[in-house]
This record gives structure tokens, sequence and C-alpha cells, in this order.
């Protein structure tokens, strides 16, 4: 580190020497410095291939061309997520590196005993970015095209189907345990460490069916690889609007979806903080993102700093009371 410069200054200029003394130093105001001054990092929590990982790398190629930097995405999949979320406490907190995250951030706090973080006070809220309905679709060898076929052979086959999801914790498996809990029904749970690997166990017929996002599924339905049951959501996905809802299937007010958005670290400059923000609304407007977004049936949900940090606290509450009742842990 560099000495302070010791600068001898006169009354009506204390503002300039202190300025000069704070540049000697390293000492640089965020509002005088050139952000992004390198590359950015951009970790993503999941594997190539999948939604979490699509959302990340059709943001990050967008922010590349009009934030002076390349943004690298880093895939840091593990531990529902938290490797990736300890990765950024971990960094500078310069505004160089931020992250991608999912319902698993505010599902964390419940389902583990003890977090490498404060998910409330160590990150700084950029925006929520999308949001998708889940969907449950199954192997074409599975007897089941509705959800009440579906629901009668698990009734006549309790534990024996199994369902995969795209992480341990995340909003497929709180949708799946809802599930399964409103109809009364007993099924094995299978976690993989991405959606991409969750729906290539169900191609391969090692898993019964998929409860995850509909990028994961869509492919493959329309080659015949997979057949829909239901969406999650209240309402039908854009994306695939012949496919019912749970909702609509025998269960009203059935309601789970998933959405992703972006943080920083908490302590960063609030110019580089202002400037993340504004790129990254800049980004979910361009009328490709919008598109590539659109086909994947993901809805743009942008929001201000206090608007994400508000709807994140009242997410953990959320989560927190259906992990706890559901005595969800993470293995």
């Amino acid at each position: 580190m560099n000495p302070i410069t010791r600068v001898r200054c006169s009354a009506g200029a204390v503002l300039s020497c202190l300025a000069g003394a704070l540049i000697g130093a390293g000492i640089v105001p965020a509002s005088a410095q050139d952000f992004p001054s390198r590359p950015l990092r951009l970790l993503v929590p999941f594997p190539p291939g999948g939604v979490g990982d699509t959302v990340g790398r059709t943001v990050a190629q967008a922010m590349s061309k009009s934030i002076g930097q390349q943004v690298v995405v880093e895939n840091r999949t593990g531990a529902n997520t938290v490797i990736a979320t300890e990765q950024l406490v971990r960094a500078p907190a310069d505004g160089h590196t931020f992250n991608i995250i999912a319902t698993s951030f505010t599902v964390n706090p419940a389902a583990y005993g003890k977090l490498p973080y404060d998910s409330q006070k160590d990150f700084a809220p950029l925006t929520r970015l999308v949001y998708n309905p889940l969907i449950i679709c199954v192997h074409p060898s599975l007897p089941a095209k509705t959800v009440k076929e579906l629901v009668g052979l698990a009734r006549a086959r309790p534990g024996e189907l199994t369902w995969g999801v795209s992480s341990a914790l995340g909003g497929g498996r709180i949708a799946g345990e809802l599930f399964s809990e409103t109809a009364k029904i007993s099924m094995i749970n299978v976690a993989f460490g991405g959606g991409a690997p969750a729906a290539t166990s169900v191609l391969g017929g090692h898993t019964s069916m998929l409860i995850g996002n509909v990028l994961d599924c869509s492919p493959y339905i329309a080659s015949g690889r997979m057949r829909p049951i239901a969406v999650t959501s209240l309402r039908r996905s854009d994306a695939l609007k012949s496919v019912p809802t749970i909702a609509e299937s025998g269960y009203p007010g059935f309601d789970v979806t998933n959405w992703f958005g972006a943080v920083a670290r908490a302590g960063t400059p609030k110019a580089a903080l202002d400037r993340l923000h504004g790129e990254l609304l800049r980004a979910m407007q361009l009328p490709e993102v919008i598109d590539t977004f659109a086909r994947l049936g993901l809805t743009p949900a942008t929001m201000s700093p206090t608007e994400f940090d508000a709807f994140l606290r009242m997410e953990t509450e959320r989560s927190g009371k259906i992990v706890r009742a559901l005595g969800l842990k993470a293995e």
C-alpha cells in the first residue's frame, strides 16, 4: 500500500489537497473511478446448458456490448448454489464480480444449519431478471398423460415413482414437495446439479419425471421424447400454451414459479452498483434478449434494487415457512 502523501494545505484549498492525498494513497472516491476498469466476472451457480446458465450468458453477452468490458461467465456449481454465492462474498467489493441467483438463494437460509455468509447482510441486490413457471414432464413410457392419471399412478405405486430436480432445494424441489403434499402422494426425489443432467436422466429412463424449468423439457416435448403433464403457475406458459396448469387440473390455487436475479457484494461503491443495475436493465430491454427469453418461457420482471431487496426478504420468509413445514434439509 502506498503511504499517504504528506501535503501542506492552505485554508482555501483543503478539499483539493485532501483529494490529492487520497489519490497518493491509492484511495479514490467511488464516484471518480472509471468503472469497470477490467473484465467483469458473472458467477453462475448452475452447470452449462440449463436455464440458469442461459439467463446468465444471455445477460452477459448483452452487457459486454455496452459496459465497455467483457463480462465473463464462470459456472461455479455445488451445494445448492452455496459455492457460487460464497465465492462472491470472498471477492473484492468493487463491482467487478456479481452473481446470478435463483429461488435457492431464499431457500438455503432455512435449509442449512449454517451458511458461510449472511444472505440478508452480505449482498447488494441489483434486480430480479425473469420469472417462469415450472413444469412436470415425464418419460413417454410412464402411463400417465394428465395430472389425474399421474396422481392415480403414484397412489397405486407409492414410493416407486422418481422425480428429478435441478437442485436439492430449488424451485423445482419446493414445487414437487408441495404437489406431493397437496395431492397426498409419495414419490422419491432425486436432485441433480442442474436442469440439463436432470433432463438427461428422464430421457434415459432413469427417473420417471422432471419437475423443472420449461426450458429443461420443451426441446424434448417437441421431439416426443418427453410428455408434458402440467405447469405449476396459475396461468399457462406462453411457451407451451397447450399444457394445462396444476390449478386447473383439480388443485385450485396451486401456484409455484421460479425466478432469477442478480446481486453484488455488500459494500460495493454506489457508483458501481448503479452502473451494474443500469446495464442489466438496458440488457433486459434489448429485442434479442426479450426474444431469447420468450422462446424459453421466461418473463422479464426487473425491479429497482430497493424493490428486489424487499422481494428477497419476502421470499426468504415464505420459503423458510415451506422448508420448515415440510422438514426439508440440505443433504
